[in-house]
């Protein structure tokens, strides 16, 4: 059979269009890589092998009928499967929800064949994926250290070759951070541009946005064009693009502007050196190409208060998260059922008045404001690292009683770049185009305004073809 493991999904879904392999034969062989390597890795958790099998007999003739793809077990809802969302609560009680994400079913619709959940921390909140309901998952690229989260499940299988596309969303950086370190392309939609329904509105109140992790610009573009658009009742629409996001790959970019950031937000901190350098080496690769390229960025972001709205938009809504799945599993959690930052953002979202979580959104609104007029006034994008520093250790980001204030302020600065575009909405991409002397990837993070995912696009397939990185493995691999 063709070797298919390190090939995208476009390329996989060409074999079986021109009847070079079959769906079945996709299916099998992602199951049996899976079934090799994730005793190790720990990136899938729920397994639906035979019900893969049975799907690909017949999936939909999408423009990836057949290839294997790995839902997210944070919403990506899938009728009689499980979701946990990495609480233990919800593993102990087996529970399965009876629908379909709009997300899922698109993904069905586009032709892909789900195999299965991926492993994330619990709530989503971390950026790591190390929660106590499911274990640790470790980064293919060396299993000491972390594959970031919270979509480290599936961006543990992407990198490793089990699949070549999976499920991701980003509340706080949780797409671009784990696509940094594991390698992989990580697009965070623009707010509104997929759609959370039927069962959510919009997730920590429009923070969040729901996309994929692949290894190539290319599929990144034609899954969005499969998952774009809004259904009935959603709370934010996008506007729709002139065109379809597969047309921007390979398009002209055009001379952009852009601005280089690598001082983090309020200058609070120093952050790594290898990720300086990633942005910019970035940097000096646009300007060769002709863009144009100066220390610059919306002066909204070193705004001191920043990183409390942040706090009261999570806590308030990881709170309400907490409640409404204790009232429908049999009552209030109590503190030793979360881990130790679930548990003080519970306490804190608790003790928010409406009057301050109020104005924390007056705040956002002028915050989002100001970001945009920096863009209106002549910036096509901002370039930063992803992160502020490599992927880090297991266990170091493990909240215990005892840490917990430490390990929240460390993602903090972890996500330094990443979580203020999804206080604004603004689509950003992170792109594996550096690798540090220990061989542990770093990703460079652009960020466009609102709306504007075919300038991201564009400008990613000329990197891609600049700074390759599809002929890259990580240690353990498919």
């Amino acid at each position: 059979m063709t070797d298919v493991a390190w090939l995208d999904a476009t390329a996989q879904a060409e074999l079986v269009r021109k009847g070079d392999i079959s769906p079945r034969e996709l299916v099998d062989d992602a199951i049996a890589r899976i079934e090799r390597l994730n005793p190790t890795l720990n990136a899938v958790i729920h397994p639906r092998f035979d019900k893969a099998r049975a799907d690909a007999a017949a999936p939909a003739a999408g423009p990836f009928r057949g290839v294997p793809f790995l839902l997210k077990d944070i919403l990506g809802m899938q009728s009689g499967e499980p979701y946990h969302m990495g609480l233990r609560r919800l593993r102990d009680l087996g529970v399965m929800l009876p629908i379909d994400s709009y997300f899922t079913q698109k993904i069905q619709s586009a032709g892909f064949v789900i195999l299965g959940r991926t492993n994330v921390p619990e709530l989503g909140t971390l950026c790591q994926t190390e929660s106590e309901a499911y274990g640790l998952c470790r980064n293919p690229w060396n299993l000491d250290h972390s594959t970031g989260g919270s979509s480290g499940g599936s961006s543990c299988a992407v990198a490793a070759g089990l699949v070549p596309a999976a499920h991701a969303n980003d509340g706080g950086g949780s797409i671009r951070i784990p696509a940094s370190e594991c390698g992989l392309v990580g697009l965070k939609p623009s707010r509104g541009r997929t759609s959370f329904g039927p069962a959510a509105g919009a997730p920590v109140g429009g923070m969040v946005s729901d996309g994929v992790v692949t290894r190539s610009v290319r599929d990144t573009a034609a899954i969005l064009d499969a998952l774009a658009g809004n259904m009935p009742g959603d709370t934010f629409v996008a506007p729709p693009p002139l065109r379809p996001y597969s047309d921007e790959v390979g398009a002209p970019s055009g001379t952009l502007r852009i601005g280089l950031m690598t001082a983090p937000p309020g200058g609070a901190f120093q952050p790594h050196a290898d990720c300086v350098a990633a942005a910019n080496t970035a940097a000096k690769t646009l300007a060769s190409l002709g863009h144009h390229v100066e220390e610059a960025h919306p002066d909204a972001l070193d705004q001191p208060e920043l990183g409390h709205h942040f706090t009261v938009m999570y806590s308030t809504h990881i709170a309400r998260t907490v409640e409404l799945i204790g009232s429908l599993t049999g009552g209030p959690f109590i503190e030793a059922e979360l881990d130790a930052v679930n548990w003080g953002m519970k306490i804190l979202g608790d003790a928010t008045p409406a009057l301050q979580y109020l104005a924390t959104v007056d705040w956002l609104y002028e915050f989002t404001r100001r970001i945009a007029e920096w863009h209106a006034g002549g910036f096509d994008l901002l370039l930063t690292p992803t992160i502020a520093e490599p992927p880090p250790r297991l266990g170091e980001l493990v909240p215990t009683p005892t840490n917990a204030l430490a390990v929240g302020m460390r993602a903090s600065q972890i996500a330094c770049w990443t979580l203020p575009f999804n206080l604004t909405g603004q689509p950003a991409i992170s792109l594996p185009l550096h690798w540090n002397a220990d061989g542990l990837p770093i990703g460079v993070q652009l960020v466009a305004a609102y709306g504007r995912e075919d300038v991201l696009l564009r400008i990613a397939a000329v990197l891609e073809d600049a700074m390759p990185w599809r002929n890259r493995r990580p240690a353990l691999a498919a």
